[in-house]
């Protein structure tokens, strides 16, 4: 991931239902998931780049993004563009338009709304959506239903989606990236048919199975996500945490894991980082290229009136070897200059002479409500308040100023001086596209 929030952890912290009625009526739950959607918002601005190897990242140095035509002549995201330049001079090279492709999101899950109430956004180009009761109404069969949302999405907006529906979130994934692009993939309630695809599924593809778990479960001989499904409610519970199983009912088409149609609106961490070119080992601009991911995390965090209690930042080398420090606050803010002093105090522990990097990060993690700090604050404070908690409540009352400022004239019209050097290349970079352009639906932690 390059300048956007990033889903942490790697491994959802699923919220369900211990108690469900494994005998109730199985759900209907659809799964989309758009194909190549970054240069596929650029081939739909654009119809005269269809068919042709087109990569996005222009502004960042590197590949983010690559059509299927790309993909087949062997390039990778994270290619470096120089060298993408040399050995593939054919491809059409273009920057990110992250304006657009929010924009393009928003109106692939409104018509998906035009079918059902509950939505449920999961990335930019991802959404589930609970179809269940609506063959009636609406006259159609779900399969039907899925069908006339894959259509309308092509036909309306241009765009090459993936649908997979199931009986379950986990399932609905599973189908969904069956076949790409342009699949269409139904798992249903047959023990038969969920077989045939859970048997041919590794177990490290499965929503919410993380590399860690993965070798833990094929060192127990679980290969296949039907080897997983396979296994006993109690082994699962033995050997797993919480989250695992509502994956094993889910695989086992139990719906467990409810739809919600909420818009996110509090997060455990917040993550910004970003990849540049070429690799750097100037201390100077690999601090500024920091405190710039360090402002726009606090302002991401205050945006939801939310304060960190942790902060880890990292740098990255040219051989993607990351060196990270992690370090508590000793009161939560959301300051960006609080968290880039103390940053700076421990920036000697990740950076070294003569390594080159290539991008740095910062992570806001232990995030609570301003109100509950506030209120712990007067509650067993005693009316005694340390320097750093009286810094805070001086850069609150500038911050709130300056959000009012951003509100009006755009973002960063105002910013710190140690984030300069890396605002104005990232200007000179972008050539005109705003990669600071709503990014709403980019996090989801």
């Amino acid at each position: 991931m390059c300048i956007f929030c990033t889903l942490l952890p790697s491994e959802p912290q699923f919220t369900y239902n211990r108690d469900v009625d494994i005998h109730a009526k199985q759900k209907v739950i659809l799964h989309m998931d758009g194909d190549a959607f970054f240069v596929a918002v650029e081939v739909a601005k654009n119809p005269k780049l269809k068919g042709l190897p087109v990569v996005t990242g222009e502004e960042r140095g590197i590949v983010s993004a690559l059509s299927y035509e790309a993909k087949a002549l062997g390039i990778i995201r994270g290619m470096p563009i120089f060298k993408l330049k040399k050995e593939f001079p054919q491809v059409i090279i273009m920057p990110g338009d992250y304006a657009s492709y929010a924009h393009y999101s928003e109106m692939m899950f409104n018509i998906v709304r035009r079918y059902a109430d509950d939505v449920e956004e999961y990335s930019i180009d991802e959404c589930f959506a609970d179809l269940t009761g609506l063959d009636r109404p609406l006259k159609m069969s779900y399969v039907e239903i899925a069908q006339r949302i894959q259509k309308e999405i092509t036909d309306e907006l241009g765009l090459s989606i993936s649908v997979g529906v199931a009986p379950t979130k986990v399932l609905a994934k599973v189908a969904s990236k069956w076949k790409k692009p342009n699949g269409f993939t139904v798992i249903d309630v047959s023990e038969k048919n969920a077989k045939k695809f859970l048997s041919e599924t590794p177990i490290g593809k499965i929503w919410g199975i993380g590399p860690q778990t993965t070798i833990f479960l094929k060192k127990k001989g679980i290969n296949t996500a039907q080897d997983f499904a396979s296994k006993s409610r109690e082994w699962i519970n033995d050997n797993l945490s919480k989250p695992h199983e509502a994956i094993w009912l889910e695989l086992n088409g139990v719906s467990v894991m409810p739809i919600d149609p909420n818009p996110k609106t509090s997060y455990d961490s917040v993550q910004k980082t970003r990849s540049f070119h070429p690799a750097s080992n100037d201390p100077v601009f690999l601090f500024s290229q920091l405190s710039k991911h360090i402002e726009d995390a606090c302002a991401k965090i205050r945006h939801f009136d939310l304060v960190a209690k942790q902060v880890s930042i990292f740098l990255k080398t040219k051989n993607f070897e990351y060196i990270t420090h992690r370090f508590n606050l000793d009161t939560p803010t959301n300051a960006p200059e609080i968290v880039t002093d103390l940053a700076q105090k421990h920036f000697h522990k990740i950076f070294r002479k003569q390594v080159l990097y290539r991008t740095t990060g910062v992570t806001l993690a232990g995030l609570v409500s301003k109100e509950s700090v506030t209120i712990q604050g007067d509650l067993f404070g005693g009316g005694l308040k340390t320097e750093t908690t009286k810094k805070g409540e001086k850069y609150e009352i500038i911050h709130k100023q300056i959000d009012m400022l951003e509100e009006k004239f755009g973002k960063h019209v105002v910013y710190l001086a140690s984030t300069h050097a890396a605002r104005v290349r990232d200007r000179d970079e972008v050539k005109g596209t705003d990669a600071n352009e709503p990014d709403r639906n980019l996090l989801f932690l």
